[in-house]
């Protein structure tokens, strides 16, 4: 039972987080119903013909396992924390102290046991405390003119701060004025609770985005769902999601001989397993949605309707991307699971002492910007298969797709390469790299090695590149599509 709440916890604070966003969702549409209800019959009409709805049924899922786990979770440190969010970070004063100046009053307040360090800076030695009258003489903090006063866990310098605060008082008994700069960084008892608003805001910004393309572009969102309901339906889709499923528990248990870093291995096999099945679907879905409804003359049927041939394309290659994220979310949460299996699981099998929930939860938050990059590089692939298969069909398409997929790997590790300094072979590797997506940005294997964490802003430059790159090649299939014969 100890071990089961050890790796189970981070999966349930996750829950936690979504089904906060799904309650998020259903009072928006609750509003809506009282306001307008034909707004609201038709939101959840587009939930129900869409790929919403099993996503829908995953955030159930996600939310009876987040009840049903909270009796054996710590459940009262989550609500006190996520109760006090609002109240810490990072707090900045700057004052000026006048010469001779006792208990200059500095409002701001902190918990101490919140508190993870410290910083006050002076011109002149002044002293810090939390009650009127003491000054210099009764210092709680006394800080040394032109120095640094820098308290954190594990420093030898004492932390002053043993209640809560409510006011500062600052005391300057030099001759002179200086100016006080102070920071203190404060953070709730169970800091990983700061990544539940992040996942509700996730959920509620899938379904918004969905919801805000399909009032935008009906067409294209009718087309969009025509094809990622073909396509869920598929049975090498089933296939593939059963395959993933149980290469993802078998990873578990195969015996990596890494000498305690199986948990890494286990992180780069899931990852690529996940990759490597969306890309399948998503040059599979690609073929037989685009190249085969041309060459089977059912796109000649749809364009006779009043859709252009460029709402055809987009159409198709949104339909294409929802059960790529289909797919990334279902695998995705059974991906968490098993690395936090893992951490206990290793433990157990070597003997060494049982590992804490924190671990296992840091173990499962770093393979998230892992689970994005490789998302963003399927769709990458899907676009350049949509383009491809408005000119060839599905042998050619998953031939050269393939190709692109290795090449676009191999291009930096080239021209990085000691045969990169021959003129040709470095001038091959650069025309790689700029013609064809450079899918080793995607690749995280270096941050899981050094156990680092990717850092938001290279989550969004990466977006910033997919998008550009998906945006050249839907540029690319509208160039082949516009003159295409249908008949």
């Amino acid at each position: 039972m100890t071990n089961l709440v050890i790796w189970l916890t981070p999966i349930w604070l996750l829950s936690i987080g979504a089904t906060i966003g799904t309650l998020a969702l259903l009072t928006i549409w609750a509003v809506v119903a009282l306001i307008n209800r034909k707004a609201a019959r038709s939101i959840w009409s587009s939930v129900r013909e869409s790929i919403l709805l099993p996503v829908s049924y995953t955030l159930a899922a996600l939310a009876a396992l987040a009840i049903l786990a909270t009796p054996l979770m710590p459940y009262d440190r989550m609500l006190s924390s996520l109760q006090r969010l609002p109240h810490v970070g990072s707090m900045e004063v700057e004052i000026e102290v006048k010469a001779g100046q006792e208990d200059e009053a500095v409002n701001i307040q902190f918990r101490t046991d919140e508190l993870l360090s410290y910083t006050i800076e002076s011109e002149q030695e002044i002293a810090v405390n939390v009650e009127k009258g003491k000054g210099l003489a009764e210092p709680l903090v006394l800080v040394e003119g032109g120095q640094l006063y820098r308290w954190s866990p594990g420093s030898n310098l004492a932390r002053g701060f043993e209640e809560n605060v409510q006011q500062l008082y600052i005391s300057n008994e030099s001759d002179l004025p200086t100016v006080v700069k102070a920071t203190f960084n404060t953070d709730v008892e169970m800091p990983e609770v700061h990544d539940m608003p992040v996942v509700a805001a996730s959920v509620v910004g899938l379904f918004f985005i969905f919801l805000l393309i399909r009032w935008l572009t009906p067409r294209v969102s009718i087309i969009a769902t025509a094809t990622a309901k073909e396509a869920i339906s598929q049975p090498l889709f089933i296939l593939l999601t059963v395959v993933g499923v149980a290469a993802l528990i078998a990873y578990i248990y195969i015996p990596y001989n890494t000498f305690g870093e199986d948990v890494k291995m286990l992180k780069t096999s899931g990852m690529t397993t996940i990759k490597v099945l969306a890309i399948i679907v998503a040059l599979w879905t690609a073929s037989v949605s685009v190249s085969d409804e041309i060459e089977g003359r059912t796109a000649l049927t749809v364009l006779s309707k009043p859709i252009g041939r460029r709402q055809f394309i987009m159409g198709k290659f949104l339909g294409i991307i929802w059960p790529i994220l289909l797919l990334f979310i279902i695998l995705g949460i059974i991906f968490l699971l098993t690395v936090s299996y893992k951490v206990v699981y290793d433990a157990r099998e070597s003997a060494k002492v049982a590992p804490t929930w924190q671990l296992c939860y840091s173990e499962v938050v770093r393979i998230v910007p892992g689970l994005v990059l490789a998302f963003y590089e399927a769709v990458i692939m899907a676009a350049i298969s949509v383009a491809i298969s408005t000119r060839l069909s599905m042998i050619p398409n998953l031939v050269i797709c393939g190709s692109i997929y290795v090449l676009g790997h191999l291009g930096p590790l080239i021209v990085k390469s000691s045969a990169g300094d021959i003129v040709f072979v470095k001038f091959i590797g650069r025309l790689i790299s700029v013609m064809l997506p450079v899918l080793d940005h995607f690749e995280i294997e270096g941050a899981i090695a050094g156990a680092a964490t990717v850092p938001p802003e290279y989550l969004w430059t990466a977006l910033l590149y997919s998008v550009l790159y998906c945006t050249a090649a839907m540029l690319l299939a509208l160039i082949f599509f516009e003159d295409r014969d249908l008949a």
